[in-house]
């Protein structure tokens, strides 16, 4: 056994994981290889080598759980190499308008086939809202009633979406509130999605970006685009959401959410699923908004993010015969540890989901009352 081997082992063991252990949450490693690769790389190292097929796990959501749980990331040094990929986040904006479009092209433009492989009817790229043990489509119907029921959505309200995503949220404001909806998405793939799904409904989409937005809207929501703004650009988004929000408005605010601050997301994660990416902290959040808007609600959804991540990778399992055709393996194991790692994130409590209605300073306060479950 050689000094990498050693001290991997010697690792995991402070999180009960064994290598070749007889646990659902135990690595079974093989490619020796991997040991120096993961000590040198840290997250980066791990996820390219089980791409590489190095090493496997049964149950890669519950190896997360209980790696980050233990705090291991912070017990590892990480490799000068590493530091330095790292600097361009602390030194530059890279959410401008040219840059922003990266993760659109790279994972949000992907084959609409792939994410109706594995979302619900409704296409909800987000977390869902298990309010007791129904399934993914109920639960994720349940979050879309959550949201509307928070922003106060009638027939005389006009809806900004920003990101709209695959439309299944405007679409359902549309048809259960009857407000008109106006969606803007930087995704070409996502908007000839929604413009079908969202026909013969008074719903508008538009590909612009953020920084581009204008009219007046009596409500605002964003629902998993936040993620991808960047701190150094959190003001200007909740500058442009003031611009074009009346001033009686409400605005609901989703978005995953990290304890911490911090410059750049995962490496993993930047590098293969969503470049530019980062994830918001509770200081950077109050910092972007301070004399912009009061908070009037903050909702913590994170643990039903696992559950649905875990919902997503059961219905990309069952799939992949028929996605094979298009993806090859390696895309099948980085979905899986994408879909699995995150899901393991969110059940140890390293990452959260945010719901946050916000109204500008000065108005009164909305007219729903907003207790623990959102509910009017």
């Amino acid at each position: 056994m050689n000094v990498s081997e050693r001290l991997f082992r010697e690792l995991m063991g402070r999180a009960g994981i064994a290598v070749n252990g007889p646990e659902p949450w135990d690595i079974h490693v093989s490619d020796p290889r991997f040991y120096g690769r993961v000590l040198a790389w840290k997250n980066l190292g791990l996820g390219e080598a089980y791409m590489d097929g190095w090493w496997d796990c049964p149950r890669l959501d519950e190896f997360f759980c209980r790696v980050l749980s233990a705090g291991l990331e912070d017990q590892v040094r990480g490799n000068l190499r590493l530091a330095l990929s790292l600097v361009p986040a602390l030194v530059l904006n890279r959410q401008t308008r040219r840059l922003s479009r990266r993760v659109a092209r790279r994972h949000y433009d992907l084959d609409s086939a792939l994410f109706a492989a594995f979302l619900d009817p409704n296409m909800q790229y987000s977390c869902a809202y298990f309010t007791d043990g129904e399934d993914l489509e109920r639960a994720q119907l349940a979050k879309m009633e959550l949201i509307c029921a928070k922003l106060g959505l009638g027939p005389e309200d006009h809806l900004l979406d920003i990101g709209c995503g695959f439309g299944g949220l405007a679409r359902y404001a549309a048809s259960t509130r009857g407000c008109r909806v106006t969606g803007v998405n930087i995704s070409r793939e996502q908007l000839a999605f929604a413009r079908k799904f969202c026909a013969d409904l008074p719903v508008e989409l538009v590909e612009q970006d953020y920084r581009e937005l204008s009219g007046t809207y009596s409500r605002v929501v964003s629902v998993g685009m936040f993620e991808h703004v960047g701190a150094r650009n959190h003001r200007a988004f909740l500058r442009a959401v003031r611009r074009v929000l009346e001033p009686g408005g409400v605005f609901l605010l989703h978005t995953i959410g990290s304890n911490r601050s911090a410059a750049a997301c995962d490496p993993w994660i930047n590098r293969y699923i969503f470049p530019g990416g980062q994830l918001p902290s509770p200081a950077q959040i109050g910092a972007a908004g301070e004399g912009l808007f009061v908070i009037e609600d903050w909702h913590n959804l994170g643990p039903h993010y696992a559950r649905t991540l875990r919902c997503w990778h059961e219905n990309f399992e069952a799939a992949w015969p028929r996605l094979a055709e298009r993806f090859d393996e390696r895309f099948h194991r980085m979905w899986r540890y994408y879909l699995l790692s995150c899901a393991g994130a969110f059940a140890a409590r390293d990452i959260q989901v945010w719901q946050l209605v916000m109204t500008p300073t000065g108005a009164a306060q909305p007219a729903c009352r907003l207790g623990a479950a959102g509910t009017c």
